[in-house]
């Protein structure tokens, strides 16, 4: 019996998803647990297991198209099994019952919509007759094309079996794109947004919404490098030594532990910091749980398998939720300091910057010391100044004795 594959909700929020390509196609034989196909949601890429085996007769959504959670997008059953391509609805409005032989809920909206594409399917059938053979495209990729008046013809699809998609006429409509300098127009690329970058850039406007302020302080790493010497042999870095002691300053000064969201602070008993990891997609920031329970070597070993994994794109949604402060690392790239921008709803994101040999006095004279920049964001509605100042004086006498961490 065929079996509906649909869109799953892989985190909480999750309302929608874009499949970036099928593992399997049409035909294929489909074992329960192996990959079935790659969605792109807006936290992460992620592959999805077949919850069922058998041959995949059929893949009702193209790839690069954006699909809702809960949607038909294929069918699993036996080789020849009919498979019933259109979707039936069966939706009733929330809280109503609907009587045996009642009509069902006006939708004339949707059915507008349905009747729109059916026009499009005959007309590109038709177009497509004169050639020999049938045009195949999505029915929002239809829409998208005679809204804009693209010949579906002239695209060359990249869906399954040469389907065009949604993502084909949209690349379609904006290339070549020109923009206008003066009275000479300039060729541009148009890069469409994933949904992981409009993700981003979401979550930024919502920070920069935030009454934030930022305090700094440069701290001497000498000890805290003595320190990853003697362990640099188990993998530790100065991140994996910075994870650990801004999460036991954390449990002193709690109220940077913590989220700001409905006019309230959530305060948290345990420190989950999060590590800001640049990748081809975007930036992402995994977590490292309980962070002031681990010791320096299971921190190294977990931050690598994290940053592996994010880099790698196999991140799940569970790596990327629950965290409660941040730390964005932009020292390995020769930065002496930054701002980073708040990571709602946690309240504070600490901005370390490289390690520099700089002049100290002591005594009577000058002497080296690696000198590293700490500034530390803080929203306002959680925390004050003083209180910002206390902890990061707090990171600040751990680094440069790390043994009172203890």
């Amino acid at each position: 019996m065929a079996v509906d594959v649909s869109l799953p909700r892989l985190g909480q929020g999750m309302e929608s998803g874009t499949i970036v390509r099928w593992l399997k196609q049409e035909g294929d034989q489909v074992e329960k647990g192996e990959a079935l196909y790659e969605l792109d949601t807006e936290k992460v890429t992620q592959e999805v297991e077949a919850d069922a085996s058998g041959v995949l007769l059929k893949i009702l959504a193209g790839e690069g198209e954006e699909i809702d959670v809960g949607k038909r997008i294929a069918v699993i059953g036996e080789a020849g099994e009919e498979v019933e391509t259109q979707e039936e609805s069966t939706e009733v409005a929330e809280g109503e019952e609907q009587e045996e032989g009642s009509p069902g809920p006006a939708r004339e909206e949707e059915r507008e919509r349905g009747r729109e594409a059916a026009a499009d399917e005959r007309a590109a059938t038709e177009q497509a007759a004169s050639n020999g053979g049938r045009l195949k495209a999505s029915p929002l990729a239809r829409r998208i094309a005679r809204e804009r008046g693209i010949e579906l013809s002239s695209l060359t699809g990249t869906g399954p079996e040469g389907r065009i998609v949604a993502e084909d006429v949209e690349r379609a409509a904006t290339s070549p794109a020109h923009a206008t300098v003066g009275s000479a127009p300039l060729e541009a690329e148009v890069e469409k947004l994933s949904s992981l970058r409009k993700t981003i850039a979401r979550r930024l406007t919502e920070a920069w919404q935030a009454p934030a302020f930022q305090i700094s302080m440069s701290t001497d790493m000498t000890r805290a490098q003595e320190l990853r010497e003697r362990l640099r042999d188990e993998g530790v870095t100065v991140t994996d030594v910075l994870t650990k002691l801004c999460a036991i300053a954390l449990l002193r000064h709690r109220r940077l532990n913590a989220h700001y969201a409905d006019d309230e602070l959530r305060i948290f008993p345990n420190a989950h910091v999060g590590l800001a990891v640049a990748t081809e997609r975007g930036l992402l920031v995994p977590v490292l749980r309980e962070a002031e329970r681990k010791s320096l070597v299971d921190l190294a070993a977990e931050r690598k398998s994290l940053v592996e994994r994010t880099r790698q794109g196999k991140l799940s949604p569970d790596d990327l939720e629950g965290g409660t402060f941040t730390i964005s690392n932009l020292g390995m790239y020769g930065v002496e300091q930054f701002i980073a921008v708040l990571n709602p709803p946690q309240v504070a994101i600490l901005a370390v910057g490289a390690i520099e040999q700089q002049p100290v006095w002591q005594g009577d004279a000058f002497v080296p010391r690696p000198l590293m920049s700490l500034t530390l964001t803080c929203d306002h509605r959680a925390a004050d100044g003083a209180e910002a100042a206390e902890f990061l004086r707090t990171v600040k006498t751990l680094i440069e004795e790390p043994g009172l961490a203890l």
